[in-house]
């Protein structure tokens, strides 16, 4: 079997899990190959996400490296055990892999919590915001090409609402109010998201102009991950980066702590229940109802 030129993002996270627990038992790739029945090379390979392990390897090698996680070395072995195939599968004459990567990850989570300042989260858009953000963004791309980019918006909000992953979103009241799109696409943008809150699993807050701290977070946007063992959660930032996947434990407690305190300054979640005609409580209820009547 050949060795991959292009692994996935699941793959290549198994690798650094790999070597992390190898540096943290502080064995040589020789060291570690040998009590596993591998070759060095091999070994290297492995770690380098351009080939598979077998399970009965992967436990070998974690217990050489005196991992007694059982959740953790349970998760790595299905890791491993993953085709990698679901429905972005359809998409990949299409789609960069980072898309593709990003719908793998998240249908492996436990749950999501995403900080956007610029445009309304991709998993909470309408089919009109959708079009008009793709198509502004896209205007060179193939019509095709661009409906593709369109309909696979569509099904991976499909595949996470239908599921079980917990969303919570801190949305900035800019998302809001840029006008790229008609007043109508952004009333009905915005009506979505009360809608969207009262599904069991979401969570949404706003981030409005006025909070009287400066907010704790970079200007990129982000994503949290969290997996269903921590020491595999992941960050994915919204940037040209070589990879927009961060899997270094001190960044993924700096970017917690961001959407911690960002989450702690924006205004109370959307809470139909409580939608009302008018009130003077200052929630995130209320500036949807503000945002709505100035469009």
């Amino acid at each position: 079997m050949g060795l991959r030129a292009n692994p996935t993002q699941r793959q290549r996270r198994l690798g650094l899990e790999l070597r992390r627990l190898r540096l943290a038992a502080g064995l040589s790739v020789g060291e570690a190959a040998a009590v596993a029945g591998l070759g060095p090379p091999h070994l290297g390979h492995i770690e380098a996400a351009r080939t598979a392990i077998p399970e009965v390897k992967l436990r070998a090698l974690a217990d050489a490296y005196g991992c007694r996680s059982e959740p953790l070395v349970d998760a790595l072995v299905e890791m491993g055990r993953s085709t990698g195939r679901g429905w972005w599968s359809d998409y990949k004459r299409h789609m960069a892999s980072e898309a593709l990567d990003l719908a793998e990850l998240e249908a492996s989570s436990v749950s999501c919590r995403s900080f956007q300042w610029l445009y309304v989260p991709g998993l909470l858009q309408t089919p009109d915001y959708v079009r008009a953000l793709i198509e502004g963004g896209e205007s060179d791309a193939d019509p095709a090409l661009r409906e593709k980019y369109i309909e696979f918006r569509l099904r991976r909000q499909d595949a996470v609402l239908s599921g079980t992953l917990r969303f919570h979103a801190v949305v900035h009241e800019t998302a809001l109010r840029l006008q790229f799109v008609p007043p109508h696409v952004m009333r009905d943008q915005i009506e979505h998201l009360v809608r969207m809150a009262r599904l069991p699993q979401i969570r949404i807050q706003l981030l409005p102009f006025k909070t009287g701290v400066y907010p704790p977070s970079s200007n990129t946007p982000f994503l949290v991950f969290q997996a269903a063992v921590p020491e595999l959660d992941t960050v994915y930032i919204e940037q040209p980066a070589s990879s927009p996947f961060i899997s270094d434990q001190q960044h993924l407690r700096g970017f917690s702590k961001s959407f911690e305190d960002l989450q702690a300054i924006a205004l109370p979640p959307i809470d139909p229940r409580t939608e009302r005609e008018f009130s003077t409580d200052r929630d995130s209820l209320s500036l949807i109802h503000h945002l709505l009547y100035t469009l």
